[in-house]
């Protein structure tokens, strides 16, 4: 297709198509082994793999990088995973590995739960080891900051799983709007109608206090990890922990770092100076220990350069991104996606960054894109887990590093805080790491592990 000839029909198709509308990127087939030289091939151990994990390290394969070792604590989730390479080395605790593979291993593929991320990220890159980390990269404020910390200060490698920064969509975001197309942004809803009965698990709290008997074959005490102790459920293990809050972030943390990232990128947002949440159908007392079934969520960024004040909200689940005024009757409104509003125009746009962009008014197609295109100004990259061994291989920073990555998920991470204390706004001091007016908040800020975990 012609990116300078989309059509009104085309334009509402690509508009409505929520969760699907992202590219598919390279990597998802293989290539590339034939071309890489025995000395650019890196070693690659992966932490993780029965899902998003293995999906990974199989792209890193497919780049013809060798797969040395791999590590799970559940052999059976993992074993279609663990067949694919028999030459690799297996293990169950990764501490193990990285004691016994030594030099062996150049870097890492994390793809544990995201309650996990921060402990084997540490220990990688305290060795001297590059890392590719699943998003969101971390479960806390606290853990996001020194996970940063430790990247700068061991000048390793690091990228984040959110493929789409990888993608030429995300960069045709970034330059219409450094293009002046939109005027001044002053306003995003962006959100994810998706799966909200995987993120929000209300129904089955009753299950909560069934008893069952850790599966052979998992290592539930290593799967926890960190987290407080609580007894093994199949709930959590090995899927579904996403919408259970000791483990994962419910669908802001699943989401907001494919979604948010172009406008993030774009606008260079930082750290926001508010953060309010409503939740709907939800009664912290009572469910509090899983995602609410629909959230909103309402950052505030400060002025910062040539551009104004930008106010972002977050929908999920039973709360959608609103209809702007100017769509006509046969317009839709993406479900998973974002609409960027600036003074003169908006774009409207998918998942897994900026997934089927377009302008609207539809017109500005014409006259923006194709061969009207603004100038590339981000050099285009072959893939997000190419762009992390390239990178690596060359000694130059991954697109979506810790430095980047680690900001970017903050913000998801203060919206979670906020579910914790629905309707009121919570003033963030990003310098000092604290709400200015919640010492409750605080508290969740911080990392609490159980005792013989450490950050």
């Amino acid at each position: 297709m012609n990116p300078g000839k989309i059509h009104r029909r085309q334009f509402l198709r690509r508009a409505s198509l929520g969760v699907a509308l992202f590219n598919i990127l390279p990597g998802t087939v293989v290539r590339g082994a034939e071309r890489l030289k025995a000395n650019d091939k890196l070693n690659l151990a992966g932490i993780g793999i029965g899902s998003r994990g293995g999906a990974v390290v199989g792209e890193a394969a497919g780049l013809g990088h060798n797969i040395v070792a791999l590590c799970d604590v559940d052999e059976n989730y993992a074993a279609k995973e663990f067949a694919k390479y028999p030459n690799a080395r297996r293990f169950v605790d990764y501490r193990v590995m990285l004691d016994k593979m030594g030099s062996g291993v150049d870097g890492v593929i994390i793809g544990t739960p995201d309650h996990t991320h921060t402990v084997i990220a540490l220990e990688a890159m305290r060795r001297g080891k590059h890392v590719y980390c699943e998003k969101p990269l971390a479960h806390t404020v606290e853990e996001v900051r020194k996970l940063m910390s430790v990247a700068k200060r061991s000048k390793v490698v690091t990228q984040l799983g959110n493929q789409g920064h990888s993608s030429d969509s995300i960069r045709r975001v970034c330059e219409w709007i450094w293009s002046g197309v939109l005027g001044n942004v002053h306003t995003i809803h962006a959100g994810c109608d998706a799966f909200p009965e995987v993120y929000s698990q209300i129904s089955k709290l009753p299950k909560l206090a069934e008893k069952h008997e850790v599966p052979k074959g998992l290592d539930y005490d290593l799967w926890v990890g960190p987290a407080e102790y609580k007894p093994y459920s199949p709930l959590w293990v090995p899927w579904n922990w996403r919408g259970w809050l000791s483990y994962g972030g419910g669908a802001i943390g699943d989401w907001i770092c494919h979604v948010v990232d172009p406008s993030f990128w774009a606008l260079d947002l930082g750290a926001p100076t508010t953060v309010r949440a409503e939740a709907v159908e939800y009664e912290l007392s009572k469910h509090g220990e899983t995602y609410p079934p629909g959230t909103r969520i309402t950052f505030e960024f400060p002025a910062k350069g040539s551009r104004g004040p930008v106010t972002l909200v977050w929908h999920d689940g039973k709360t959608r991104i609103p209809r702007p005024a100017a769509f006509g009757p046969d317009h839709k409104v993406p479900g998973t996606g974002a609409i960027i509003h600036g003074d003169k125009a908006m774009i409207v746009h998918g998942s897994h960054g900026g997934g089927n962009c377009v302008l609207f008014p539809e017109n500005l197609m014409e006259s923006h894109a194709g061969k009207n295109a603004p100038a590339e100004k981000i050099p285009r990259v072959k893939g997000h887990v190419w762009d992390w061994a390239e990178a690596i291989r060359t000694g130059r920073k991954a697109g979506s590093d810790f430095a980047y990555g680690g900001p970017l998920t903050q913000v998801g991470l203060l919206g979670l805080v906020a579910l914790r204390f629905p309707g009121e706004t919570l003033q963030w001091d990003d310098g000092r790491m604290r709400f200015r007016n919640h010492k409750a908040a605080n508290h969740h800020v911080q990392a609490h592990y159980r005792s013989g975990w450490k950050l």
